[in-house]
C-alpha cells in the first residue's frame, strides 16, 4: 500500500527536517506565482529545496497556482524554464493560461490541477486528466459522502488536505488595504500581521485575513485535521495527503506532521484502530496554535448542507 504526504516549507532547516521524518513531498514556491504559501522563497533557495528533496530520493513540488493577470503571465514561460532547467518534479496550476503555456512547451512539466473551490467533481477532475494533469487538488468544501461517490470514477490522483488552514474566500481586489486607508490606519496587511474578521454576535469567530500581490485571502474559522478519518479516506483509494503549515510554524508544523506519517506507517501494517486514530488526534490537538480552532471541516456534513 502506498500513501504519499505532501507538506509545505517555510525554511530549508524545516524542510530537512520533514524529509527526515518521512515527508514524501515538498511544496513550496515563490509569492509571485504561489497562493498562499508560508514563505516566499528566492530562486537560489527554490534550487536548494529541489536539490535537497532529491538527495532524499524525494519529490518537489512548486506551486505555481495563481490566477495570473498579463503583467504575470508574461513572466511565467521564464519562470518554468528555471524549475525545467532544475528538474521540479511537477507543480500546481490553476490558471488555464499557464496550462496552455505548459502544454506548448517541449519540456512539458508535469502539473496538478488546482483550481481551489472549483474542484469538487470526477468528470472535471477527469476533463484535466485528460490534458495533461497528473492529479487535482481536491476543494476543501467536498463532504465525506461525495468522496466517496467520486473516488471510483477518478482517472487521475486526488490530492486531500488533511491538516491545515482552509482559505474560503479570495478577492483580487486590495480589500484589506482600502479598508485600511478608509479609516486612515497604515497597519501592515500581510499575513505576518495577524489579522482577522470576526462576525457581530459571534464571540470568538476567527476569519485570518491578510493580502499580498494576489489579492486578498480569508480563512475559514477553523484549520482541519482529519487525523480520525484517515482509515475512511484510505478505504476509498483517497492516499495522497496534504499537510499546510501556514499557520503552524517551525518545530510545531514538523512534530504535527510526524504524526501523521505515524498514522500512514499503522495504516500500511494493519494496525490502525479507532483508539490509535483519537490518541493521535489528541496530540495534534494539543500541538496546534491555541489562537486557532480546530475540527473536520466539511468532511462530515451532510451534501445538501453544503450551499
Amino acid at each position: 500500500m502506498s500513501i504519499k504526504i505532501t507538506a509545505t516549507v517555510e525554511s530549508y532547516e524545516q524542510a530537512h527536517k520533514l524529509l527526515e521524518a518521512g515527508v514524501d513531498t515538498l511544496y513550496f514556491g515563490e509569492e509571485k506565482f504561489g497562493l498562499r504559501l508560508p514563505t516566499s522563497f528566492s530562486r537560489e533557495e527554490q534550487v536548494a529545496l529541489i536539490e535537497l528533496a532529491h538527495k532524499h530520493g524525494k519529490t518537489a513540488t512548486v506551486a505555481v497556482n495563481g490566477i495570473m493577470h498579463p503583467a504575470k503571465m508574461k513572466e511565467v514561460p521564464d519562470y518554468l524554464d528555471f524549475l525545467a532547467t532544475h528538474h521540479v518534479d511537477q507543480i500546481t496550476v490553476g490558471d488555464t493560461g499557464v496550462i496552455h503555456v505548459l502544454r506548448e512547451r517541449k519540456d512539458e512539466i508535469p502539473y496538478l490541477y488546482d483550481g481551489h473551490t472549483m474542484v469538487t467533481s470526477a468528470r472535471q477532475i477527469n476533463f484535466w486528466g485528460k490534458r495533461s494533469a497528473i492529479g487535482a487538488v481536491i476543494a476543501r468544501e467536498v463532504p465525506f459522502e461525495e468522496l466517496k461517490q467520486m473516488a471510483p470514477k477518478l482517472d487521475i490522483l486526488g490530492e486531500i488536505l488533511v491538516y491545515g488552514a482552509s482559505c474560503i474566500h479570495q478577492s483580487k481586489r486590495s480589500l484589506v488595504e482600502n479598508y485600511l486607508s478608509y479609516i486612515g490606519n497604515e497597519h501592515d496587511k500581510s499575513k505576518e500581521a495577524g489579522l482577522f474578521l470576526s462576525e457581530p454576535r459571534k464571540g470568538g469567530t476567527h476569519y485570518s485575513i491578510y493580502e499580498d500581490s494576489h489579492g486578498t485571502h480569508i480563512f475559514a474559522n477553523n484549520d482541519i485535521s482529519l487525523m480520525n478519518e484517515l482509515g475512511q479516506l484510505v478505504a476509498h483509494d483517497y492516499r495522497h495527503w496534504k499537510l499546510d503549515g501556514i499557520y503552524t510554524p517551525g518545530e510545531t508544523f514538523v512534530e504535527i506532521v510526524s504524526l501523521f506519517i505515524e498514522a500512514r506507517q499503522a495504516i500500511i501494517d494493519g494496525t490502525w484502530t479507532a483508539e490509535r486514530a483519537e490518541e493521535l488526534a489528541e496530540k495534534v490537538q494539543a500541538l496546534h496554535p491555541e489562537e486557532r480552532g480546530l475540527d473536520t471541516g466539511f468532511f462530515l456534513l451532510d451534501p445538501d448542507e453544503v450551499k
